[in-house]
């Protein structure tokens, strides 16, 4: 019986999104667009069958780490996010406040 390998975060910038694999298989993404020095994150997603094993963390812990040593700033619209940046107030000096003009910014972006 084979180990699965373990988790790998990947930055797909291309598609705009930080993507988990489980042996080669995408089986997550943190979507985020930026806003000059800000990097928006707005969707986080885990496949079903890979909801429970921690997936969801590993993912937006990577990709929270990669944004702020890359120099931007954290902006959590997604609920996932924002709930896990006030968990881990190591992010608290990378993470700007959402704001009206933010959100406006993203639906227009968005659409």
């Amino acid at each position: 019986m084979t180990t699965p390998a373990a988790p790998v975060v990947e930055r797909a910038d291309e598609k705009n999104r930080y993507e988990i694999l489980v042996d080669g298989e995408l089986v997550g993404l943190a979507a985020y667009l930026d806003r000059g020095a800000q990097r928006v994150f707005y969707h986080t997603e885990i496949n079903d069958a890979f909801s429970g094993k921690g997936l969801a963390a590993r993912l937006v812990q990577h990709a929270l780490t990669d944004t702020r040593d890359n120099g931007k700033r954290i902006v959590p619209v997604c609920p996932y996010v924002a709930k896990f940046v006030k968990k881990h107030d190591e992010f608290d000096d990378a993470t700007d406040r959402v704001t009206p003009e933010i959100l406006n910014w993203l639906r227009e972006e968005l659409d």
